[in-house]
């Protein structure tokens, strides 16, 4: 009798179970979850969140720009401090996002044959923001990084920068050369993602060429034929040629410009353009200053007012100075309003919440072209300009780029006026200082892009700026790159201390293994 009732009540129990199964994958199952996702919508925000850098950062470090206030959590570059504040934004903005985006995409689009073509642009811009970290900090994890969630690696090694670069340059030329215009559009592409296949494609390759000529020409300091070995390689696959090659990113009323979101946050009276940066445009009557500076009754009020952008009231923030110091300069220009009496980013051009962000462009293309064909690299190749022609044309690019910003006409500037300029004697063309006119033109340039800025002049030498003595911190030099966010210490301390030990300490006077 008991083995009966146990019988009955084991078959009742199984077909309850049975029964509770059947129903409760439909039952425990959320109808609105996502359960799929399409890699081509996480490309386009990769690229949308993309970091653009902050005006406090790499654009500090160069003088294009200064927040003369020092308050505490404000002492950064332009006091010589390493701040946290200032170093963490770049790395938290790409490892968490943009990084990890691309390498979930890479995942599951790398046997996907009717997803080739976005496998090889996913790759590029991870080459592209590996690129920048490399540049900004030295060593970085890389092979193990962006696959926390892939792979279980939440405390990644730090890679070292120079092996990182040799591994950029062979993942850049394996996707360009793979990329394949028969294989379709990839339509979600924020950059050219409105044009056919086949423009589409070659759009890309010349952005993935050209993101080799930048790579190429930062061993020039310490490995010419390598150096020339690789620009030549991107001229032959072919670079950017025009500004309708250029990848950028368009804002609206709703997403703004993030890097101008700092300055025309809180407190706008703490930010000014630096002096070396505006006496620079101002001596060699540059038009691009009154679309890039102006000056406001009140320097708290920038986005109430209009700006002043008459040539001669512009004057940059003296470096090495803050806002209680300043008085103390013997050419102080006294108070403004809230503030200041310097000039402020023109908020209406430049400085507008819908300003585009330019990152790899045909100004800076032609710019580096010409600096390789004034060393001789681009000898033996076909249809070479000459090095002022790549000069001359480097500069208009960079004018014609300001048509598409807000209030300026198209074109930004008549035909004459650049002409004009090109032959202003602080300008024109010169064998004798043609290093330092065309890496002075791509500190220009690259105004917006502060990880490009801060790379070239390190490479460069150019523009020749004297050092912010605001303190010795730097022992009367430059910083040479950002330190490690503060929170690596504590969380993955052991990649850390071996990556800080490697480079020479984790400090700003650190140098990258390109910026010997």
């Amino acid at each position: 009798m008991k083995k009966f009732i146990y019988t009955i009540t084991t078959i009742f129990a199984a077909l309850v179970v049975s029964s509770c199964d059947k129903g409760f994958a439909v039952i425990n199952t959320n109808p609105y979850a996502l359960t799929k996702i399409d890699p081509a919508i996480l490309f386009t925000n990769a690229q949308r969140n993309t970091d653009a850098g902050s005006w406090e950062g790499e654009q500090t470090i160069v003088q294009q720009f200064v927040n003369a206030y020092n308050t505490g959590a404000t002492a950064g570059f332009n006091f010589n401090e390493d701040n946290n504040n200032f170093n963490i934004p770049r790395w938290n903005n790409s490892y968490p996002g943009p990084l990890k985006l691309l390498e979930q995409i890479i995942s599951l689009t790398k046997t996907d044959a009717t997803k080739a073509n976005l496998y090889q642009m996913a790759r590029i811009w991870k080459s592209h923001i590996y690129i920048v970290l490399v540049d900004t900090y030295g060593d970085i994890p890389y092979s193990q990084a962006g696959k926390g969630n892939l792979e279980g690696l939440f405390y990644p090694k730090y890679d070292e920068d120079k092996v990182i670069y040799d591994e950029l340059y062979n993942e850049i030329k394996s996707a360009v050369a793979a990329l394949d215009a028969s294989k379709g559009a990839v339509k979600e592409d924020l950059f050219f993602g409105k044009l056919a296949a086949a423009e589409q494609i070659d759009k890309w390759k010349k952005l993935g060429n050209s993101l080799l000529l930048r790579l190429g020409m930062r061993y020039s300091k310490i490995d010419q034929n390598k150096a020339k070995s690789i620009v030549q390689e991107a001229y032959k696959g072919g670079l950017i040629q025009t500004n309708a090659d250029n990848p950028y990113i368009v804002y609206n009323a709703i997403y703004n410009n993030p890097l101008n979101a700092g300055p025309r946050g809180t407190n706008p009276y703490f930010y000014y353009l630096a002096e070396p940066f505006v006496n620079q445009l101002k001596s060699t009557y540059d038009p691009r200053l009154k679309y890039i500076s102006g000056k406001y009754a009140d320097p708290n009020q920038v986005l109430a007012l209009t700006p002043d952008t008459t040539r001669a009231n512009q004057f940059g923030y003296p470096i090495g100075y803050d806002q209680l110091t300043i008085v103390k300069n013997p050419a102080y220009r006294g108070p403004q309003g809230t503030g200041h009496n310097y000039s402020q980013l023109n908020y209406s051009v430049f400085g507008s919440a819908t300003a585009p962000i330019f990152y790899v462009t045909n100004a800076q293309t032609k710019l580096l072209l010409a600096e390789a064909s004034q060393r001789g690299w681009l000898t033996g190749l076909s249809n070479v300009l000459t090095t002022k022609e790549y000069y001359e044309a480097g500069v208009i690019a960079s004018m014609d780029e300001y048509s598409l910003y807000p209030n300026v006409p198209n074109p930004a500037f008549p035909a004459a006026l650049k002409l004009s300029y090109l032959e202003n004697p602080l300008v024109k063309f010169s064998e004798a200082k043609a290093l330092e006119l065309i890496n002075t033109q791509y500190w220009i340039a690259s105004l917006g892009n502060g990880a490009e800025s801060f790379a070239n002049f390190r490479r460069s030498g150019f523009p020749a700026l004297s050092p912010n003595n605001y303190n010795n911190n730097l022992q009367g030099g430059f910083t040479r790159r950002f330190g490690y966010p503060d929170a690596e210490s504590s969380t993955n301390n052991e990649n850390y201390q071996k990556a800080a030990s490697r480079i020479g300490g984790d400090k700003l006077t650190s140098r990258v293994f390109w910026d010997k």
